[in-house]
């Protein structure tokens, strides 16, 4: 069996490698004079404005992480500082390795405070079911503001004239392959309800339907939901004021700059460090639909992902400091 440590390193080096032949795929026709030009005549007053922007998004990710942190007996009340501070090493870990943020900013909390890390982790991954649930909102939102690019986009690939009448053709066949395909899942959980992977499923299924339930129980869940809100209009208003300091973009609608950023967003989920690449490359892309050369869609996400980057390369280290010398929590003896 090989070494985990050797693995997970091969696992690093792959993803880096994917999302830098992604990034270099993108940019190798890009000459440098063309970068410095669009940095040159950008205002930075908006693009230093969106920094702020994402800076006191981060510090409320770090609050919202607070409230759904319980103090158990014998353990220390998490303070919002405390959890942003967590929240930035958690951000600067992922900068290098894809979802090990997540881990990072349990275990330097865990370190300090003397919660344990399950239950750390497990309050986690509530926060990224609920994000996950806002992100889903928001692109039905995209969709619903930008119906028209979105059928123009589906209307490349398809017929759309005829789709309303292959639907209906179809529909028999749809609704008897939906029937089929529930009854195979009955089946297949209460065959194999012993099976590993279909305990770990259902387990999902319990524990997300279980993690919403805990938010109603929260001491503040008026306050995590609406800093849920909050985060998600954060990105927005990154974006947005971004768009507002380029030229080329400075024109877009808010309706555009919030399909834009459903796109960065997806960019951000796919398993490479940062979301080298697949940012770049979704964001490009949409904004190419809205008129945008494809030299000036691709500086853009070079220019909102490059600073956004510095910004977390620069706070996580400094949290990381903070972190570091705070003293190990040692929990109180009761005898």
């Amino acid at each position: 069996m090989p070494n985990p440590k050797i693995k997970q390193s091969i696992q690093v080096v792959i993803s880096l490698g994917v999302a830098f032949w992604i990034f270099w795929f993108l940019y190798k026709d890009i000459e440098l004079v063309e970068l410095q030009t669009q940095l040159a005549s950008s205002n930075w007053f908006w693009i230093f404005g969106s920094l702020t922007i994402a800076w006191i998004g981060y510090w409320i990710r770090g609050w919202r992480w607070a409230l759904l942190i319980q103090k158990q007996e014998g353990e220390q009340q998490i303070s919002g500082n405390r959890a942003y501070h967590a929240v930035m090493v958690g951000y600067l870990v992922n900068l290098l390795i894809p979802r090990a943020g997540e881990v990072a900013r349990c275990g330097v909390l865990a370190r300090t405070n003397g919660i344990s890390i399950g239950h750390l982790l497990g309050t986690v991954i509530l926060e990224r079911t609920i994000d996950l649930i806002f992100l889903a909102g928001t692109i039905f939102l995209a969709f619903v503001l930008e119906s028209s690019l979105f059928l123009s986009l589906a209307g490349e690939l398809i017929d759309v004239s005829s789709l309303g009448e292959k639907i209906i053709s179809l529909l028999p066949l749809f609704l008897g392959g939906i029937l089929v395909f529930v009854l195979f899942l009955y089946v297949l959980f209460r065959k194999f309800r012993g099976n590993g992977l279909v305990n770990k499923l259902q387990q999902f299924f319990r524990q997300l339907i279980s993690g919403i339930q805990t938010v109603g129980k929260l001491q503040n869940p008026i306050g995590f939901w609406v800093s849920s809100l909050v985060i998600w209009i954060i990105y927005f208003l990154t974006m947005y004021t971004v768009s507002q300091g380029i030229q080329t973009t400075a024109t877009l609608s808010a309706s555009q700059v919030l399909l834009v950023m459903v796109m960065g967003s997806i960019g951000m989920v796919a398993p490479v460090q940062g979301g080298i690449g697949t940012f770049h490359a979704l964001v490009a892309y949409i904004l190419i639909q809205f008129g945008v050369s494809e030299t000036d869609g691709k500086i853009f996400a070079a220019i909102i992902h490059g600073t956004q980057v510095i910004l977390v390369m620069l706070v996580g280290l400094v949290s990381w400091i903070v972190m570091v010398k705070i003293p190990v929590w040692i929990k109180p003896d009761k005898s």
